[in-house]
């Protein structure tokens, strides 16, 4: 046994608390950044068994150089139909993050969430996967629904919760919903995406389907048991499924080090459970592409599942409610040395002759003129400031969608609240 002596000549204990590397005030600094130049990853072939690739967990797969050149044996090799219309894709998300941040501004919807500096990650892999694929993602990849030609009438109606929203003023703003676009309902609870795209996956593997699932969370979700528990299940029946971990560097106002960035990779962590983990550069729709497609093509052939860890930034801030300014440097994200997924495409479109400036710019100006369009369509419907009188019944569907046949109670309870209604109104 130690004496109370012995002990108090021993170095005290002390815990290690993760700091970012640069606070309010400093100068944005990611020389501790290891970027390999674009090209320098081999390609393995989709069978290969995940320990033959352990070194794809630390490196950075990225087809993109400095220059806008496509290079290395990860270049998808996409038409440049297809190039332009990923570069579409990506105008009209980040179009449309600005006008919905604006109307929150302006108390037309309460909350909003954009992904500036981040589109590639959704609009890339939508690209990529099957059309019928299910896709389980964050309230970050609206870049999904777009690409897959869902109405952003609809989307700005669930936002704006008005008589328009098929979900009935149920969910939060920006967490949208649609089967029919392949599109699972997003969950406030961050990293239940995981055990649920895995559970999907393997019904669709039990059913003899040939759909496969794709999840997507942030780098703090990968602390919660969700990630851990859907990995294990991942693991041991081979889900055709493809799991990607945002890494943004915040998860709202704490970096990435808090959940275990100092220690390794995310995209490591999947060396635990025997499966495949690539790292990519998120900035770089090619990259975004190929390594998406690498991973489908496993989950296809029964290879089962991949971990991808897309690499990139969250240039604004966490959210409508957040002011990045008080814990990051003001200039961080225009400070990221993977640069701005649309110009990184533009000028690969550029540099391939199959686009200039004078196109671009219209572009940008069809877009802004679809996205208003929209915008006005969605309001005649209601906002958050006439939704509660222009709209009294969605009170009264409370009620409705919780049972295959309403009970008499319920039916009783909502003809006295419809009652109450029109009573108040006369």
């Amino acid at each position: 046994m130690t004496s109370k002596t012995e002990r108090r000549n021993r170095p005290a204990l002390s815990l290690h608390v993760p700091e970012p590397n640069a606070r309010p005030g400093d100068t944005p600094d990611y020389s501790h950044l290891a970027i390999p130049a674009a090209g320098s990853v081999a390609r393995p072939d989709v069978s290969v068994a995940a320990s033959e690739i352990r070194g794809h967990a630390y490196t950075l797969v990225r087809v993109l150089d400095d220059a806008g050149k496509a290079v290395g044996p990860w270049d998808p090799k996409l038409d440049p139909d297809t190039l332009r219309k990923m570069l579409r894709d990506m105008a009209v998300v980040r179009t449309f993050d600005d006008r919905m941040y604006r109307a929150q501004r302006q108390g037309k919807t309460s909350f909003y969430m954009k992904s500036t500096g981040e589109e590639a990650v959704a609009v890339a892999a939508a690209h990529a996967l099957d059309r019928d694929d299910m896709c389980f993602p964050t309230y970050r990849q609206q870049g999904l629904l777009v690409s897959r030609g869902y109405p952003l009438t609809e989307m700005m109606c669930q936002i704006y919760s008005n008589k328009g929203d098929k979900l009935k003023g149920r969910q939060l703003p920006i967490m949208y919903s649609d089967r029919e676009h392949g599109f699972f309902s997003i969950s406030g609870n961050l990293g239940t995406q995981y055990p649920q795209a895995v559970g999907w996956a393997m019904a669709s593997a039990i059913k003899g389907d040939s759909r496969i699932a794709a999840a997507w969370i942030g780098d703090g979700a990968t602390a919660e048991g969700d990630f851990h528990n859907a990995l294990t299940f991942a693991g041991v029946y081979r889900a055709p499924v493809i799991l990607n971990i945002v890494n943004n560097q915040w998860a709202i106002s704490s970096f990435s080090g808090i959940a275990g960035a100092e220690l390794t990779t995310f995209a490591a962590r999947a060396i635990g459970y025997g499966l495949p983990g690539l790292r990519v550069d998120g900035n770089d729709p090619l990259a975004v592409y190929a390594a998406t497609q690498w991973a489908a093509d496993r989950a296809r052939s029964n290879q089962g599942p991949t971990v991808i860890e897309m690499f990139t930034y969250r240039v604004e801030g966490h959210s409508t409610s957040d002011d990045p300014a008080a814990y990051r440097p003001r200039d961080a994200g225009k400070a990221w040395p993977l640069g701005d997924p649309i110009e990184r495409l533009k000028d690969h479109l550029v540099g391939l002759g199959e686009w200039d400036e004078a196109r671009h710019q219209q572009l940008l100006e069809e877009v802004d003129a679809e996205v208003r369009a929209a915008q006005k369509e969605a309001e005649k419907q209601g906002t958050l400031v006439s939704a509660s009188t222009d709209f009294p019944q969605a009170v009264t569907t409370m009620f409705e969608d919780v049972f295959e046949e309403m009970p008499w109670h319920l039916r009783e309870q909502q003809a006295q609240m419809v009652a109450e209604l029109e009573a108040s109104r006369s």
